[in-house]
Formats: structure tokens, C-alpha cells, sequence
């Protein structure tokens, strides 16, 4: 966009947008300080049904697993998914467990914590960690990963969402020094993008 016009630019350009961020995770052997590359961003958060995000036949097929699985049809609006740049995940295969990131719509309830209020769907940590569709499991959860990857697939960008893992919500572990996890995995990924890309 021109700014001081407010138009759309004539020519338009395709930029790589790597997210780094933190993220739980929703498997025993992804432990807590590891990193996670996800292959896709699968949304509980609702931004992109009011958007036209077209799914192809595979993630038709893994969202309806998916519902089916957690059993979250009629309690929230219905997921979505996207995956990762191709082009930029296969820099990023060694060294990084991979899977579906699921995108929830904030920290608390959404994410299966219970404080004082009770929460609509108890099973839903346990629910997300024993999800399968062949190969594809879910790795971790966080709240932003589906978006960047639906918009940046609806906007010609290429998207890829790595995070460094602060609790393994299945084994309740908590990392000692977040800090460290996280300027650990920016230095990973800057070395990757200097030598790689």
C-alpha cells in the first residue's frame, strides 16, 4: 500500500515471514527448551471464517478428522487450515520436531487451563495430543500461527512459524529459563536463514 495515498501498490511483492515465538507442547517426547517447526497452523480462533480461505481436499479431510476427534463442532466456530511454506520448512527439518500448530484464541480456557471458572471442554489438551490423520499429529499450541499462515497463503507470502517449547503441557514441565529457550532458537534460525536462504 501506498501510504500517503492509500493505494494498493501496481506491483505487488512475495515476502518469507518467519514467526518466532514460544508455544507448548502437546506431546511427551517434544520436551520442554526443544524447538518446533509447524508444518501446519490449525485455527480454534475463528479469524480466518471471515475471510475466503480455500482448503484442498487433504485439509477438508484433516479438519473433519479433527472435529470429529475433539468433538468441538457447535461449541466454537469452525477451525480452519494452513500450511507452511514449503520452501522455507525444509530449511528447518534438522534439529526441529515437527507437526500441526494449533492456533487457540487466548491463553486461559482456551488452552484447556482451569482457574476459578470451569471450562466447556475439559478433554481438550488430551484430546489435541492423541489426535492423528496419517502422518500428521499435533505438536504444540500457541495463538498465532494460523493466521500468519492463512493470510500470508491469501497474500502470496511465505509463511513458517518456529517456536521454542517453555511447558510440555502432557508432562507438566515448565522451562527453567524461557529467556535462554527462546534467544537459543533466534540464534538457531538466524544462522539457518545466513547459511541457507
Amino acid at each position: 500500500m501506498i501510504l500517503d495515498s492509500r493505494e494498493i501498490k501496481p506491483t505487488l511483492k512475495s515476502v518469507n515471514i518467519i514467526r518466532i515465538g514460544t508455544s507448548g507442547s502437546l506431546q511427551p517426547d517434544i520436551p520442554v527448551d526443544g524447538h518446533v517447526a509447524g508444518t501446519h497452523g490449525l485455527g480454534i480462533d475463528n479469524l480466518l471464517n471471515f475471510y475466503r480461505l480455500e482448503q484442498n481436499e487433504e485439509e477438508k479431510q484433516l479438519l473433519h478428522s479433527f472435529v470429529t476427534h475433539t468433538q468441538l463442532h457447535g461449541q466454537m466456530a469452525y477451525p480452519y487450515i494452513a500450511g507452511a511454506s514449503a520452501s522455507l520448512i525444509k530449511h528447518f527439518v534438522k534439529d526441529f520436531y515437527q507437526g500441526i500448530t494449533v492456533t487457540c484464541p487466548g491463553f486461559y480456557g482456551p488452552q484447556g487451563r482451569v482457574l476459578r471458572l470451569g471450562i466447556r471442554n475439559p478433554a481438550l489438551v488430551n484430546n489435541l495430543t492423541s489426535f492423528r490423520f496419517g502422518q500428521h499429529r499435533i505438536a504444540n499450541f500457541e495463538m498465532e500461527t494460523s493466521a500468519i499462515y492463512s493470510l500470508g497463503k491469501l497474500l502470496g507470502h511465505h509463511c513458517l512459524s518456529l517456536n521454542a517449547v517453555v511447558a510440555n503441557r502432557i508432562k507438566k514441565e515448565f522451562s527453567k529459563d524461557h529467556f535462554a529457550a527462546v534467544d537459543n532458537l533466534i540464534k538457531k534460525v538466524l544462522k539457518i536463514i545466513s547459511d541457507d536462504l
